[in-house]
């Protein structure tokens, strides 16, 4: 792969090494030679590329391109060579919040909701020009100077209505087990903000008690436990939760979208009134 990619792309970047692989992509670092400097380089998987038609994919893409906040990891290109889906990425200096989590277990209280007023901010603008992140997880999360910066904005949205059904043909899902909501557990296509919120509310769980909301032996237990069990209490895996965090998680993450906040924001604000 990486020989081929280095060929397609010779004359935009010059490819250093691999960083790391993740569900949909996988990233290089390399050198933007227009510019002279280092970006991550974030290549679809091929299967991924092959279900994809690369002109739904970078016309998707392009909503993402436009995001401009301080907490959102900003898209410098994408495009297609060579039979490959990328787009480009600054380097974050920094680790990743889940670097931190397996590193630490957790994280303090107020540096945890403080980290979670940027990500909703970040969310709360992205909502607004009606962008659904879909897959908010501590891996999609760096810390750089001590605040939360989102990554891969619109990234799982351009990968799924750019699918549309060929995905689940190939038994590929977005999102995380671990953090999606029941709606999106449930495949439906039709989903809004209020489904981060509550991929956030997952976040914010393990930040404060070092363990996420629901586990299982495998991805599907994982999911359907959202649907069986009951909305997980904060107060009974972290005591030191206040009764205003244990409320306004207990909605955040409710079953029902109807029944969460209104607004991402609104969570935030609610964490600690």
């Amino acid at each position: 792969m990486l020989q081929g990619l280095e060929s397609a792309l010779s004359t935009r970047y010059r490819v250093d090494r691999e960083l790391g692989r993740g569900g949909m992509a996988t990233v290089f670092l390399a050198l933007d030679l227009r510019h002279e400097r280092k970006v991550a380089l974030k290549v679809l998987h091929p299967e991924l590329s092959s279900a994809l038609g690369p002109d739904r994919f970078l016309r998707e893409i392009k909503l993402a391109a436009r995001l401009n906040h301080p907490h959102i990891v900003p898209l410098f290109d994408s495009g297609e060579a060579g039979g490959f889906l990328y787009y480009v990425m600054p380097v974050v200096e920094g680790e990743s919040l889940r670097d931190r989590l397996l590193r630490d277990g957790t994280l303090p209280l107020e540096e945890s909701l403080n980290l979670v007023r940027g990500i909703a901010s970040a969310l709360d603008y992205a909502h607004r020009q009606s962008i659904v992140h879909r897959d908010i997880k501590p891996e999609n999360i760096m810390l750089q100077e001590g605040e939360a910066v989102v990554m891969d904005f619109g990234i799982a949205k351009a990968v799924s209505v750019a699918s549309s059904d060929t995905l689940t043909q190939t038994g590929m899902m977005i999102g995380t087990p671990a953090y999606v909501s029941p709606e999106q557990a449930a495949g439906e296509t039709q989903i809004d903000g209020r489904s981060d919120q509550y991929s956030l509310g997952c976040v914010l769980y393990e930040m404060l008690s070092g363990k996420k909301p629901f586990t299982g032996p495998t991805a599907q237990a994982v999911l359907s436990k959202r649907f069986s069990d009951p909305v997980p209490s904060i107060r009974a895996a972290y005591p030191d939760a206040s009764d205003y965090l244990e409320t306004a998680m207990l909605r955040a993450l409710a079953k029902e979208s109807t029944a969460r906040f209104s607004t991402t924001m609104d969570f935030a604000k609610a964490l600690v009134a």
